[in-house]
């Protein structure tokens, strides 16, 4: 599509040229009695062969004659290459983007345990940038074309082949369509506290086993999402004074951790590892699962799946791992996706 604009742009600024001199020519050779409006007329008729009689005389002219004869040569060539461009523009243009969007419709199709992102505006950008560097699959949902735009073209460098709906999420059929039943999670990150307990509502009918973050302005509103379905309700306001309070309190720990979230050459993350049923980590301890030896990941606290357990923060390595288990681990994305797929494995 790039190329296409680029020939378009070419295009136009050839047929700008060749006006500019057939004007110049028929005003400089057609002498004293030809008018601009005459040259202009000229000029347009005979680059796009109209074929009406000439308004500049060039019969008694052999000079004018001659550079006649040059307009329609060039002239028919340029517009015949700008016409080229404009009908490449309008027609593969748009075959390109119908066959993107039904390759993307597609890949949407197969996703599996994916996160959809309702709004592509700042809080739901920020959303699907952590999605995107810790490789969790996920679709974003966003009626505003700008919006779009700012996301698949401005930020190509971070979302390379995003996936995403243009639509309003708010929409039961949009959610259908961007797999609100096969989804592991929802992030409802639309500016409207109202859109954004709608959707919460549709989706918590829709899939009452997903997970559901939603944003929330007025803390009013906090209450009565989270009774709509939502597990957690993110307050900016709430966040932003939390993190002016860290900056003033423990400045090295929020340098600390905006350097595990911002360091290029690797993603530095604190995640979660859940030990299932079927898990080959059920009944040994963590110095024989080898999180530290094995996957480089530092563990930092750990959750049994007992009623009224709580987290239990730098534990033993020889803590015994049951089913239902939650580790928490500091570490690469990588070396924790590594650890998760283990930890999936079944026990022979």
């Amino acid at each position: 599509m790039r190329n296409i604009r680029r020939r378009l742009l070419i295009a136009v600024l050839a047929v700008v040229s060749i006006l500019v001199i057939s004007v110049a020519g028929y005003l400089l050779l057609g002498g004293p009695g030809v008018s601009f409006l005459q040259a202009l007329y000229m000029a347009v008729i005979t680059l796009a062969g109209i074929g009406y009689s000439e308004v500049v005389e060039t019969a008694h002219n052999p000079a004018l004659r001659i550079f006649n004869i040059f307009v329609v040569l060039v002239g028919a060539t340029v517009m015949l290459y700008a016409f080229s461009a404009v009908t490449a523009f309008l027609v593969e243009g748009q075959i390109k983007h119908l066959f993107w969007r039904r390759k993307m419709q597609k890949k949407i199709g197969e996703l599996r345990q994916h996160y959809i992102v309702c709004g592509a505006g700042d809080t739901g950008r920020y959303a699907a940038q952590e999605l995107q560097k810790t490789g969790t699959p996920y679709v974003v949902i966003e009626m505003n074309q700008d919006s779009v735009q700012r996301l698949v073209e401005h930020e190509s460098k971070l979302f390379q082949n995003v996936l995403y709906i243009q639509g309003d999420a708010t929409d039961e059929s949009v959610l259908d369509q961007a797999g609100i039943e096969r989804a592991a999670g929802l992030i409802a990150g639309l500016n409207s506290d109202k859109d954004n307990l709608v959707i919460t509502v549709m989706a918590r009918q829709k899939n009452p086993q997903l997970r559901i973050v939603a944003r929330c302005a007025d803390v009013k509103f906090a209450e009565r999402i989270s009774r709509a379905g939502a597990n957690s309700t993110v307050s900016p306001t709430h966040i932003g004074g939390m993190r002016l309070a860290s900056e003033a309190l423990r400045p090295h720990v929020v340098s600390f951790l905006d350097m595990m979230l911002r360091e290029q050459p690797r993603t530095l993350r604190i995640e979660e590892i859940a030990v299932k049923d079927h898990s080959g980590w059920i009944g040994s301890t963590l110095e024989k699962v080898g999180l530290r030896t094995s996957y480089n990941l530092l563990p930092l606290a750990v959750k049994k799946q007992e009623v009224g357990s709580k987290f239990v923060f730098n534990p033993s390595e020889g803590m015994i791992i049951t089913s239902g288990t939650v580790v928490i681990v500091m570490g690469d994305v990588a070396d924790v996706q590594r650890a998760r797929i283990q930890a999936d494995a079944q026990n022979s």
